[in-house]
């Protein structure tokens, strides 16, 4: 692959849309960071995002969404309070970033809905895909990363901090999520790689890394080693 070098940055694949799921817990947004530091070190102009956020209008949503104290939301009114926190980070940061040449790395992104409120939630799959759809337009990730680990570590990793609302629905719900990412991964193998979460930091990260490099990114194993 060609690489193309502006203001010092790499151009190949960039513009790129990377996307990190998993349950709560499972060490994903760890992985996000060690990643954005090495696209970063090996010279691509990286953008880290999270949803729902990542936009002031977009925070605003998430506040009403976490919260526990909301724990009368209904199912449709929480599908749509993601979507639209996720239309406006589209609208707002990614799409502007993708179109700079960036490589953005979003912390969640529409995966996480089908299986949060399909999957776990209950609503009809079709309905879901649909509002997914409206929110992302043709904004769709080159890979996406799915961090598997069982409900029980997940929550045993996650026991020294406070729950939002969508962590205290429980260990079953937390399970049907799980279950919900893995359909996924073996749905679209070709861009939904699924990572076993349950090793070592270090050990996640170069499997991160080598899915990268096969993706098209030209990282090089100095790299990788000066992140450990």
């Amino acid at each position: 692959m060609t690489q193309n070098r502006a203001k010092g940055a790499l151009r190949a694949p960039a513009p790129a849309f990377i996307t990190v799921e998993g349950i709560d817990g499972c060490g994903k947004s760890t992985q996000a960071r060690l990643a954005c530091r090495a696209l970063e070190r090996a010279g691509y102009d990286v953008l880290a995002l999270r949803e729902p956020g990542g936009a002031a209008i977009s925070e605003k949503i998430r506040a009403l969404l976490l919260d526990p104290a909301n724990s009368e939301m209904g199912g449709i009114c929480e599908l749509l309070l993601y979507e639209a926190a996720r239309a406006q980070l589209v609208h707002e940061m990614i799409e502007p970033a993708l179109a700079a040449g960036k490589v953005v790395v979003c912390d969640r992104f529409y995966d996480s809905t089908t299986c949060y409120q399909a999957f776990a939630g209950g609503l009809d799959r079709d309905r879901v895909r649909v509002a997914n759809e409206l929110a992302v337009g043709a904004c769709r990730p080159l890979v996406t990363f799915v961090f598997d680990l069982d409900a029980q570590t997940a929550a045993s990793r996650r026991s020294n901090r406070a729950e939002d609302r969508m962590e205290a629905k429980g260990l079953a719900f937390q399970e049907r999520v799980a279950a919900g990412f893995r359909a996924i991964a073996a749905e679209e193998p070709a861009r939904v790689k699924l990572i076993d979460a349950a090793r070592e930091i270090d050990a996640i990260h170069a499997e991160v890394l080598a899915e990268l490099r096969a993706a098209g990114f030209a990282i090089p194993a100095c790299v990788e080693e000066a992140g450990r």
